[in-house]
């Protein structure tokens, strides 16, 4: 295989899909937004592999997508395999690219599906959540048509592929950049952001998206605040307790400022913030990257505000152990951890099924056919006895007996 190395990019998308991490388009201002915003390629992270020396597989000739920037991708489709791609602006200024893509894992090949109900206007920069239902939720973004933010939700059933809409009442203002997460309880966090005005959105509140309830709340947050923030990134940690967030910019009336008070955690129980023991060597801060949970790291993808001759295109944290996280250069694919809630999936197999709860079926199985077979054996000697017992009551009291 010749070697592959991608343009830096910012503005792009990231979806983990079976031990491949997909990268796709974004924007380069030092390279030409043409080439970045065409390659399609990923990493293969099922070996080890040193951020130092990333080995990427193209798939550029693939790809039927016009270059963009802002679109939302993440897994699902009936098998949770598929690559489901919305939105965006298209950087070649040609009217020829689709709302909604999808890319077959196992096949390779990209599609164009159509998909009932009302279309709603394109819009990018905005982050998307499915559910373990697979449907996606859009909340917000930037409308390409007129220049204008939104508050509403769209909701895109991809299994069905048709459309819906949630509810916006008591919705959060319009925004874009902004982090998001599901939870456990299927609620949807949403973190930071940009305002219409272009400015970066405070975090001393969080807003909940009820999925089943099709409803919001605000929660206020307390402890170590970050600063505002838009063009950040946010995981469930794999604890299901903790939101991590990382990096991020301020943008405002005095331009844009990459933050290096970059890394916090949010309890979801509490909303405390709290800034996470950290070793290792601290990476740059960047904004507009994309952050993904594959098998113990946090898997932070290019962006803005590093760069690329001295530092990674991939940064590695290490959240196993939440009393301490640890940035490394080393991936190491031996280690298997459950994903946490952040990372649903459709289907339900035995790759799901831990060993304890495998042991414990197992056991419950002996300890219930031992009790069954007790059961038989007790009613096989109880009926035989009493099919003795009116044998002799019939024959006593038979006058034809002898």
């Amino acid at each position: 295989m010749t070697s592959f190395y991608p343009s830096k990019r910012y503005l792009h998308t990231a979806t983990y899909v079976d031990n491949k991490l997909y990268i796709l388009s974004g924007i380069d201002t030092l390279v030409g937004t043409i080439t970045a915003g065409k390659q399609f390629f990923y990493l293969d992270v099922s070996v080890p592999f040193s951020t130092q020396s990333l080995l990427w597989h193209d798939l550029t000739s693939l790809n039927i997508i016009p270059s963009h920037i802002g679109a939302a991708s993440v897994k699902g489709g009936a098998n949770n395999n598929t690559i489901i791609l919305y939105g965006g602006r298209n950087l070649t200024n040609i009217d020829n690219m689709a709302l909604v893509y999808m890319f077959d894992t196992q096949t390779n090949s990209w599609n164009i599906p159509s998909i009932a109900g009302v279309s709603y206007p394109r819009r990018r920069s905005l982050t998307a959540i499915t559910d373990y239902n697979g449907k996606i939720y859009l909340f917000g973004g930037y409308l390409v048509v007129d220049n204008t933010f939104v508050n509403d939700m769209l909701i895109l059933d991809t299994i069905n592929l048709s459309w819906g809409k949630g509810s916006s009442l008591n919705a959060p203002v319009p925004r874009i950049n902004y982090g998001a997460v599901i939870l456990p309880n299927k609620n949807i966090i949403y973190i930071g952001g940009m305002s219409g005005q272009n400015e970066s959105l405070p975090l001393n509140e969080v807003y909940m998206y009820d999925t089943v309830n099709d409803s919001w709340n605000t929660k206020t947050t307390s402890g170590s605040i970050p600063s505002n923030r838009d063009g950040l990134s946010a995981i469930l940690g794999l604890d299901g307790q903790q939101i991590i967030i990382f990096g991020g910019k301020q943008s405002g009336t005095t331009g844009n400022i990459i933050l290096n008070d970059s890394l916090y955690t949010l309890n979801i129980n509490t909303f405390e913030w709290n800034i996470p023991n950290i070793s290792g060597e601290i990476p740059r801060a960047r904004s507009y990257h994309k952050a993904n949970v594959i098998g113990k790291y946090m898997v932070i993808s290019y962006g803005s505000g590093y760069d690329q001759y001295t530092d990674s295109d991939i940064l590695l944290l290490d959240i196993s152990n939440n009393n301490n996280y640890i940035w490394t250069t080393v991936f190491d694919s031996s280690v298997s951890m459950p994903s946490p809630s952040s990372q649903p999936s459709n289907n339900i197999n035995s790759s799901n099924i831990t060993p304890a709860a495998m042991a414990d079926a197992i056991v419950g199985s002996l300890f219930g056919g031992i009790l069954l077979s007790f059961g038989v054996f007790f009613l096989y000697k109880w009926n035989k006895n009493k099919q003795k017992q009116n044998h002799v009551i019939q024959i006593h009291g038979n006058s034809n007996s002898y």
